[in-house]
C-alpha cells in the first residue's frame, strides 16, 4: 500500500506539475505529459470507434500509466530486499539471509491490487457495451446469427450461434482473471528471480543481467494488459459489416 500510494502520488505531482500552466505550444513537463497521453491515446485509437475510445480512453489510459511506474518499482534499489527475515549468523548488524517481510514491494506483485484492476474493468466494460449495443442489442450481439443467413440454414445456424455464444459469455467472464493473474505472474516471478540473483556471486553481481531483462518485462506487461483491454472492448463494442456496421 505504501508504494502504491507512492506511485499515486507521483503521477499526481507530475501531471500537476505538466498542466499547471498550459500553452499552445507544449514546453517541457507539459510536453512530456501529452507526450505519454497522445502515445496511449494513438494505440487506443486505432482499434476502437471514437465514441468508445472517449468512453474507454480515461481509465485505460490511467492503467498504463499506472502499471508501467509500479513494475518499474520493483528495480528501485531496496524494494523487495530490506525487511525482516533470518538473521545471519557472525553476520552485520540488521543482515538477514532472506528477506521474508520486506517493507516495500511493486504494487502490481500483489494479486490484491491487479484483481480489483482488472474487477474495476470487467464493470467500466461492461457498461460500455451496454452503452454501444443496448441491452438487447448486446444479447443479439453475443448469441445472435452472424452474417446474412435465412431459409432452411437459420434453424440449425441459430443454434449453432446460441452455444458460441455460450462459450464467448465464459470466455468474457474470465478475462478478469486472465487480466489480473497475468500481470501479477510476470510481475511477482521477475521480483522472485531477482531476488534469488541477488543471493549468487559477490554483491549480487548475477542480478544484473536480469535488471535489464526485467526492465523491458515492466514495460512489456503494462502494454500487454493495456491492449488485452482495448481488444477485450473492441469484441463488445463494434458491428460486423453484416450487422449494418462500419
Amino acid at each position: 500500500m505504501v508504494a502504491l500510494w507512492g506511485v499515486a502520488l507521483g503521477i499526481l505531482l507530475v501531471v500537476g506539475i505538466g498542466t499547471r500552466k498550459m500553452a499552445l505550444v507544449p514546453t517541457g513537463s507539459q510536453n512530456f505529459v501529452e507526450a505519454v497521453v497522445d502515445a496511449v491515446r494513438g494505440m487506443i485509437a486505432g482499434l476502437l470507434e471514437p465514441k468508445v475510445v472517449g468512453w474507454a480512453f480515461p481509465l485505460i489510459a490511467t492503467y498504463f500509466i499506472f502499471i508501467a511506474i509500479s513494475n518499474l518499482v520493483d528495480l528501485m534499489p531496496g524494494v523487495g530486499s530490506i525487511g525482516y527475515g533470518h538473521a545471519v549468523a557472525g553476520g552485520l548488524p540488521f543482515a538477514v539471509d532472506h528477506v521474508e517481510r520486506p517493507f516495500l514491494r511493486p504494487p502490481t506483485a500483489d494479486a490484491n491490487l491487479t484483481v480489483s484492476m482488472a474487477i474495476i474493468y470487467f464493470v467500466m466494460s461492461t457498461l460500455w457495451a451496454i452503452w454501444y449495443n443496448g441491452p438487447i442489442g448486446l444479447v443479439k450481439h453475443i448469441f445472435g446469427v452472424k452474417g446474412k443467413i435465412g431459409g432452411f440454414l437459420l434453424l440449425p445456424m441459430t443454434v449453432i450461434f446460441f452455444v458460441v455464444g455460450i462459450v464467448e459469455l465464459i470466455s468474457i467472464l474470465i478475462r478478469p482473471v486472465s487480466l489480473s493473474m497475468r500481470l501479477y505472474g510476470n510481475v511477482y516471478g521477475g521480483e522472485s528471480v531477482l531476488t534469488l540473483m541477488l543471493k549468487m556471486l559477490p554483491f549480487g553481481l548475477a542480478a544484473v543481467p536480469f535488471y535489464f531483462l526485467e526492465l523491458i518485462v515492466c514495460l512489456v506487461q503494462a502494454i500487454v494488459f493495456t491492449m488485452l483491454c482495448v481488444a477485450f472492448t473492441a469484441t463488445l463494442c463494434s458491428h460486423s459489416e453484416e450487422e449494418g456496421g462500419h
